[in-house]
């Protein structure tokens, strides 16, 4: 089920050579910059906000608030382009700090930010906290454009010398001065540009001070996410048995499979399984209860127990099969319920009981448990998986937090959906005019970043979808692995952020959000039936395998398995407009779909909830 992106989700920034140029780099070198955009007011709304009106309002560069947003997008908080252009060994961002590891003397880091005049708007400099060793130092690049066009930038250079910066290793703030940089046109700054690190750097907030006398850009803040910590009774179960004490490689002590999708992740040694997953959220691994399907229900008043060390920071799942309890049918599994498992630690952090009722599948049907969603970079080891009757009398269980639904095809019968999620720009066009072309209506999973950004034009291009009769719908704000992000905070930051932006920029209230590369668990799944009543988790049962055979000497796959998707009963794409090959398919596709007789509808209709 992954359907991986690659880094060029959204291709927004063209292959221009400012930035390259004004390094001093070969041809190609820089890969993505767009100095393009003409004023700064993309970020006036939330620095008016976090500042208050003022003459002198300063302007926000980067909070450094998510990952993905700079190494994935490339963009800054303005949603200007921003990279490393792949030069540093790390780029690291952390609780709004970035820390850049060069890998050698030519390594650098841009950001942009339009085209400012500090003159009109009273900046004095740009300003940001930082933290480096004892003897680091770099250079300091400001870039302007006369003509605010992008083109054959002037470069302005100082090191940090020069500044009069020296590092201790402690954090502090940093200011760049725009009067020390002799003859530097202040009307039409475009970016700066980091360079010559002889160690690594930890930057905080940046942006524009206004005035001579910079200071601290405040981190933005963030309302502590608070779950419920209420409990319920605990209940007697009828049996209980032993899953799995790790004495096999490939089979549990049931006789049945278990195992995970990278072995590279787990080691099965000594009675014990030994996870290390560096915070791989898209990894699972399970133990089944039968080879088929299997009727749970005669133990739902008992407990599933693991006894683990180290970190209880995953999902533990149990998987539902389809209706016809046939592998060789799509969906399969055909969805899970799935729990926190730290919520449901004893407080020694050895033990997790959780009520089998808890896990809101239908019991009847019962494949087996999955542990995944792993979100912490420390192991985690499991010695014993097995059904009790009770818990200790001195466990309180946790109440059930609710999951949004997880959906893998279409309810409604005689139905097919095709959900396209977001892909380069440049192509939405040929796309959107292909739908139209076909007579469909479909949903469109939009990133927010890519949404908001003017320069994209998927604004103009999906409005012009929802007026036809298509549907918008939620893939996040920046596009990381939701599920993998270290706390609550960041994934409410993900969902809120793209909800505000579909409903500012199309009018769109949506609860339909589908994982970026299909990666979910229970934190993401409970933050969002949180956050968006009623919402739903949009899987597939249809993947045309795009990001493994579209930009092969065989895209030609990629029909190949629509076809056997569709032949095992899928009726749910997932597809992207990321290259030409996938978009040159799209008529086969809906040609394959019309042909098995099925209504083609938006996913709200599949499920029967228009």
């Amino acid at each position: 089920m992954k359907s991986v992106l690659v880094a060029a989700l959204v291709l927004v920034c063209e292959v221009l050579g400012s930035v390259r140029n004004g390094l001093g780099l070969e041809a190609g070198q820089a890969k993505r910059v767009d100095i393009g955009k003409n004023d700064d007011t993309m970020a006036s709304a939330a620095n008016a906000a976090l500042y208050g009106r003022q003459q002198c309002t300063p302007l926000l560069i980067d909070d450094w608030a998510s990952q993905s947003r700079l190494t994935f997008l490339f963009y800054n908080a303005l949603l200007r382009s921003s990279s490393d252009d792949g030069t540093m060994s790390s780029v690291l961002v952390s609780h709004n700090r970035v820390t850049f590891t060069p890998r050698n003397k030519g390594s650098y880091w841009y950001t942009m930010f339009g085209c400012v005049s500090a003159v009109d708007k009273g900046y004095g400099g740009i300003g940001s906290l930082m933290k480096a060793p004892p003897g680091s130092t770099f250079s300091v690049e400001i870039q302007t454009s006369p003509s605010c066009d992008g083109g054959n930038p002037v470069s302005n250079v100082k090191t940090s010398q020069e500044l009069g910066w020296v590092f201790d290793g402690t954090e502090k703030f940093y200011g760049i001065p725009f009067g020390k940089f002799p003859g530097l046109d202040t009307r039409h700054l475009t970016a700066v540009v980091f360079s010559q690190f002889n160690k690594a750097v930890t930057y905080g907030p940046m942006g524009f001070y206004c005035g001579n006398a910079g200071s601290a850009f405040p981190d933005p803040t963030t309302s502590k996410v608070v779950e419920p910590s209420s409990t319920v009774p605990a209940t007697t179960g009828a049996s209980a048995f032993v899953i799995d004490k790790f004495t096999k490689k490939n089979s549990n002590d049931l006789g049945f499979y278990h195992g995970g999708d990278d072995t590279k992740y787990y080691k099965v040694s000594g009675g014990k399984i030994i996870f290390s997953t560096s915070g791989n959220a898209d990894f699972s691994w399970y133990t089944q209860l039968t080879d088929g399907c299997i009727d749970f229900t005669a133990n739902d008043k008992g407990y599933v127990h693991i006894a683990y060390t180290g970190s209880a920071e995953f999902s533990i799942a149990l998987q539902q099969h389809n209706p016809t309890c046939d592998e060789n049918v799509n969906p399969y599994p055909y969805t899970w319920d799935e729990v926190e498992a730290s919520r449901y630690s004893n407080s020694a952090g050895t033990d997790i009981y959780v009520p089998l009722t808890h896990f809101r599948i239908d019991r009847t049907k019962t494949i087996g448990f999955a542990l995944h969603g792993f979100y912490s970079k420390d192991k985690t080891v499991v010695s014993l998986v097995e059904i009790v009757k009770t818990v200790p009398s001195d466990f309180l269980v946790p109440s059930k937090l609710d999951t949004a639904p997880l959906i893998f095809s279409c309810t409604k019968p005689d139905t097919f959906a095709f959900a396209i999620d977001d892909g380069d720009p440049a192509l939405a066009k040929r796309v959107t005019d292909m739908v139209v072309q076909a007579g469909l209506n479909v949903t469109f999973f939009t990133v927010g970043a890519a949404l908001e950004d003017p320069d994209t034009g998927l604004k103009g291009y999906y409005a012009g979808m929802l007026g036809r009769g298509s549907q918008m719908a939620l893939h996040s704000y920046t596009h990381p692995p939701v599920e993998g992000l270290p706390d609550l905070e960041g994934i409410d930051w993900e969902i809120t952020n793209d909800v505000k932006v579909l409903e500012g920029a199309l009018g769109v209230k949506s609860r339909y959000f589908r994982p970026p590369f299909g990666t979910v668990g229970a934190r993401t799944r409970q933050r969002l039936a949180a956050l968006i009543p009623n919402s739903r988790v949009v899987m597939w049962s249809v993947d045309v395998q795009d990001w493994l055979w579209a930009e092969t000497s065989t895209p030609g796959k990629q029909l190949d398995a629509f076809k056997a998707d569709v032949a095992k009963g899928g009726n749910l794409v997932v597809m992207h407009y990321l290259y030409e090959s996938t978009v040159d398919l799209l008529p086969k596709f809906i040609e394959v779909a019309r042909s098995t007789g099925k209504k083609l509808v938006r996913v709200d209709e599949c499920l029967g909830e228009a």
